[in-house]
C-alpha cells in the first residue's frame, strides 16, 4: 500500500489531537494514532504537535499515513549474533547496516524479519493495540549503529520491559568517536529534543521538545584532528538522542552525515556509534542482567588509522 495523505478540518474546540485522529482513521488504535503523531506524520497548521494538543477550532490537520508495516512482514532466515536467550527474551548484538523494523524502502532483510524466523511466536503480537505493533522490539538502534538490543518473545515480557525503559531503570551505555573533543572530560547534556519541523526524519534541540539527558565521559583523546572517544549514558531515550545532543554541543559523531558533516573527512559507511553495555531486570526471575559488546573490528581499525 503506498503512502496516503489526508487533509482534515478540526471543528471541535478542546478535542485532543489523538482522539481526533481515531475518529478519522478507522482501524487504528490509540497507540497507533499516537505513533503517527510522535513520528511527525501529523501536522496542525503545518506544525508538529503532541498527542495531547487541544484544538482551538478551525485548524487544518495534515496526515501522512505510511504503509502499514506489519501487513507484509515475512520471516527470513538471516543470521543473528545472539548474546543471550531464554523462553521470555533475547539479547541481540545488532550489526551496523541492519534496519530494525521494516518500512518504505526496507521491506525485507530487517531485524524483525530475522526475529520472526527464529521466534515464530512473535507473530502473535501483530496488530496488538497494547504493544503498538512492536513484534518484540523493546527499543531500537539506528541503521548505522551497532550493538546490544533486548527483544521480548511474548507480550507480558514486552510490556514489562517497556515499563522498565519508561521508569528509566535500564542502563544503556554507548561508545562514540567524535569529530571534536568536548570542552570537559565529563558532563551532562540536558537539552529537550523534538522533531525538526523542516526535516521530518531529523530531530533537533528545541524548547518545545521532550526532556532529554545524556551523560558523557572522554575515554581517549589521542587521535588526529582533536577527535575523542567518549562513553555515553542515556538517561532518557529520545529518537536520535545521542546524535542530536552531540551535534548540539558541536561534537558530532564521526561518520554521521545527518547531524554532522555531509562530506566526511574520514571514509566510513556508518557512524561511529556502538551500543556497548545494556543492563535490565529480568521480568520473570527478577535478576539484574548485564551485557557488554566490544567495539566491532571495523571501528577499532578506524581508531588505529586516526592515531
Amino acid at each position: 500500500m503506498p503512502e496516503q495523505s489526508l487533509t482534515l478540518s478540526a471543528n471541535k474546540p478542546q478535542q485532543r489531537l489523538d482522539k481526533f485522529l481515531l475518529a478519522h482513521l478507522p482501524g487504528y488504535s490509540r497507540t497507533q494514532a499516537q505513533a503517527l503523531i510522535r513520528d511527525g506524520h501529523v501536522l496542525v497548521d503545518g506544525v508538529v504537535q503532541k498527542s495531547g494538543y487541544r484544538f482551538k477550532g478551525g485548524e487544518t490537520v495534515s496526515v501522512c499515513i505510511p504503509p502499514r508495516e506489519n501487513a507484509t512482514i515475512e520471516p527470513e532466515a538471516i543470521p543473528l549474533d545472539i548474546v543471550y536467550e531464554d523462553k521470555h527474551l533475547a539479547v541481540i548484538d545488532k550489526a551496523a547496516g541492519m534496519v530494525v523494523h521494516p518500512g518504505p524502502g526496507n521491506e525485507s532483510g530487517t531485524l524483525v524479519n530475522a526475529l520472526l524466523a527464529r521466534y515464530p511466536e512473535l507473530a502473535d503480537m501483530m496488530d496488538d493495540p497494547e504493544t503498538g505493533d512492536r513484534l518484540g522490539i523493546v527499543h531500537r538502534l539506528d541503521r548505522g549503529t551497532s550493538g546490544l538490543l533486548v527483544i521480548a518473545r511474548d507480550k507480558a515480557t514486552l510490556l514489562a520491559l517497556m515499563g522498565q525503559f519508561q521508569a528509566r531503570t535500564v542502563d544503556k551505555v554507548y561508545l562514540a568517536l567524535l569529530e571534536k573533543r568536548p570542552a570537559s572530560n565529563t558532563g551532562l547534556i540536558d537539552a529537550p529534543i523534538a522533531r525538526d519541523p523542516r526535516q521530518r526524519k531529523r530531530m533537533a534541540v528545541r524548547r518545545d521538545g521532550k526532556p532529554a539527558q545524556t551523560e558523557f565521559e572522554v575515554l581517549d583523546d589521542d587521535f588526529q584532528g582533536d577527535r575523542a572517544l567518549v562513553k555515553l549514558k542515556l538517561l532518557t531515550g529520545r529518537t536520535h538522542q545521542i546524535r542530536a545532543h552531540l551535534a548540539f554541543i558541536g561534537c558530532p559523531v564521526l561518520g554521521d552525515t545527518v547531524y554532522g558533516r555531509r562530506k566526511q573527512r574520514v571514509k566510513m559507511k556508518r557512524q561511529f556509534l556502538h551500543a556497548h553495555e545494556l543492563a535490565f531486570e529480568h521480568p520473570v526471575s527478577g535478576e539484574r542482567m548485564s551485557f557488554v559488546s566490544e567495539l566491532p573490528v571495523g571501528l577499532r581499525s578506524v581508531m588505529e588509522k586516526l592515531r
